[in-house]
């Protein structure tokens, strides 16, 4: 069984025992949360699809942390200009570990 879901905007491709980092999220580490943007989900043959959401479906998750994926950095440049323009960015992540699937 595995269900699509949404959140910060991306959307995820989940099973039970799967972890995620997901955009952050305002809770705290070990806590349990429900995510109720459910796309669709799949048991086995049976497949069921939202326009957009489905309106009973939750998934389940546990928080195991937070943290920030590695540096990107970002170069512009124009030639024969002498313009060059040097930047980085850390984006921040919360850790996820889907717990259940309700359809």
């Amino acid at each position: 069984m595995y269900a699509v879901i949404k959140t910060g905007g991306k959307q995820y491709r989940v099973e039970v025992g799967n972890k995620l980092k997901v955009e952050t999220l305002p809770v705290g580490v070990g806590s349990d949360i429900q995510l109720g943007e459910v796309l669709m989900v799949a048991d086995g043959e049976v497949v069921s699809t939202g326009a957009p959401l489905l309106n009973q479906a939750k998934v389940s998750a546990t928080v195991l942390g937070h943290g920030r994926h590695d540096k990107v950095r970002i170069f512009k440049m124009r030639r024969r200009k002498h313009y060059q323009k040097r930047q980085g960015h850390r984006q921040n992540y919360t850790e996820i570990q889907i717990t259940g699937i309700s359809a």
